[in-house]
């Protein structure tokens, strides 16, 4: 029996609504004291939204986490690599994943997800290839035909 790595779930799964707004109340609640666990649990609700703003939001607070309590850097870690990726921020999701699985290398999480960063990588890198190869041949055409009219006078 083959070993499968779970998939890094959280990438397309977000909390409904109503339990994003319990999070969301308990953060407004606590306003300028707000703990840090209650923080992190925000972020990671707004991680898994399927809203570019929450999502950049989430961002925006598990860094500020990660900047300003060292003793939770390790947990910021996925949810840092899995908010950049959704936001298609490739370089920094594989950076801090690479961070993560430096310190946890069996983590399957870590890993799924970097499975589909260098997916998603690869699958940009072509198409830009491929746009980039139109480009230069519509442009090889066009002075073609600027060379041939040119010819002709």
């Amino acid at each position: 029996m083959a070993f499968v790595l779970p998939d890094a779930a959280d990438a397309d799964s977000p909390l409904k609504a109503d339990e994003l707004q319990v999070l969301r109340a308990q953060y407004e609640k606590e306003g300028y004291y707000v703990g840090v666990q209650t923080k992190f649990n925000y972020a990671w609700g707004l991680i898994k939204s399927s809203s570019r703003n929450e999502q950049q939001e989430g961002v925006r607070l598990l860094s500020d986490i990660f900047r300003n309590a060292p003793e939770r850097r390790r947990e910021c870690l996925y949810y840092l690599a899995l908010g950049n990726y959704k936001l298609g921020n490739y370089a920094e999701a594989r950076r801090y994943n690479d961070l993560l699985l430096d310190h946890e290398p069996a983590n399957l999480q870590g890993s799924s997800l970097r499975g589909l960063i260098d997916d998603k990588v690869a699958k940009e890198g072509l198409m830009g290839v491929a746009i980039l190869s139109g480009v230069a041949i519509a442009a090889g055409v066009v002075g073609g035909m600027l060379f041939k009219g040119a010819k002709r006078r």
